[in-house]
């Protein structure tokens, strides 16, 4: 079963393009590991939050793309750029 992610980060100000530009490469990382269907960075318009979603065939897929991506210090557990921790949630399909 496909299941999906959307993850809110909370970038300081002054931060914002860095931080949107490095999660654009976790991004990229995330696509290309293997049972991923799709992978994408947006912000909100007022440019006080970054968005990222995704899709995988399965919960397995998720979670191993996820571990590779910690592995490979693609993506941390925790970012001193964020005010407040980042809000990550899985969607099963309904």
């Amino acid at each position: 079963m496909a299941v999906g992610f959307v993850a809110f980060h909370y970038p300081l100000p002054g931060y914002f393009e860095e931080f949107t530009g490095r999660v654009h490469k976790a991004c990229e990382f995330v696509r290309s590991r293997p049972a991923c269907l799709a992978a994408e960075c947006w912000a909100t318009a007022d440019d006080e939050s970054v968005v990222t979603t995704g899709r995988f065939e399965s919960e397995e897929a998720l979670k191993a793309a996820f571990t590779a991506s910690r592995d490979s210090r693609v993506i941390a557990e925790v970012d001193e750029r964020e005010h407040r921790p980042r809000q990550f949630f899985t969607l099963l399909a309904g």
